[in-house]
């Protein structure tokens, strides 16, 4: 057996024990995502192989805390992708200005950013006082990140120029001050997010979505993982909903393909239709 049969073997058995253990199922990870990830882990941990994790990870609940940092994505940014809220703004926002109260789910927020930036986004277009955001991860470090809202200072001037781009009708600098060598996000955007635990893999529906962001989280997912999770995002969202998925996903051959309309191909945006095939009435 060579040592590349064994390690897989490793990992399969590791994976068991994480989903027996603690109830996270990573085994329908993308495998190439799920061996870069080990590995790094065990050269940050002095730790020869992946079988000797195994016993770690079973007796030491904070050894788990660690590893789930590792297959948490937690790189994100302010106004990340501009063009996406460019396009948020002029297709979108128009129609969630027809519902008299709106609920947002960002769901994989990592840190928060994404989450924070939707939160101006809606208060410069009117809607922050009939919204509520929820902001939702698995990794309990980066949410705490997220709920105090606090940044490196030397990030700043990318945020800004990702804001000045994204179609802004103020100041980046209005929603935050700075502290020593940090920026604090205003008091007042963090009262419009519900930041939460939230497993898209085991977890259950969030119900009556009117927009629903979960931007370049699935690339790390296999198909069938992916199509569950899509399955979640749609029975989440209400009929007429938009649903964005970022430029690395689509909806295109998956279990939601004929059941939304595309919004923005670039930016990967789209619609829930207001009626299913052969039905004559809305919900």
């Amino acid at each position: 057996m060579t040592s590349g049969e064994l390690e897989a073997i490793e990992i399969d058995l590791l994976l068991e024990a994480v989903f027996r253990r603690y109830g996270y199922d990573f085994r329908s990870y993308a495998r190439a995502s799920v061996v870069r990830r080990l590995r790094l882990l065990l050269e940050q941990s002095g730790i020869a192989s992946v079988g000797e994790l195994i016993p770690k990870l079973l007796h030491e609940p904070a050894f788990f805390q660690e590893l789930l940092f590792a297959f948490s994505i937690t790189v994100s940014g302010m106004f990340r992708d501009p063009e996406f809220f460019r396009s948020l703004r002029e297709n979108v926002v128009p129609l969630l200005k027809t519902y008299p109260f709106i609920r947002v789910w960002v769901a994989g927020c990592a840190c928060g950013e994404e989450a924070y930036s939707l939160a101006i986004l809606l208060k410069e277009e009117g809607l922050a006082a009939h919204s509520t955001i929820y902001a939702t991860d698995i990794n309990d470090q980066a949410l705490a990140v997220a709920k105090e809202g606090i940044y490196p200072l030397r990030q700043v001037r990318e945020y800004t120029e990702n804001y000045q781009k994204s179609g802004p009708h103020d100041s980046f600098s209005r929603y935050y001050h700075a502290s020593h060598d940090h920026i604090v996000m205003n008091r007042e955007l963090k009262k419009s997010i519900t930041f939460a635990n939230h497993n898209l893999v085991s977890d259950h529906v969030f119900a009556e979505m009117h927009l629903i962001l979960c931007r370049n989280v699935m690339i790390y997912f296999d198909r069938e993982l992916k199509d569950r999770v899509l399955r979640l995002l749609d029975s989440s969202l209400i009929r007429g909903g938009f649903l964005c998925l970022g430029t690395k996903e689509s909806l295109r051959f998956s279990c939601g393909d004929g059941r939304h309309d595309e919004i923005d191909s670039k930016n990967r945006i789209y619609r829930k239709r207001v009626l299913e095939a052969g039905e004559g009435r809305t919900r």
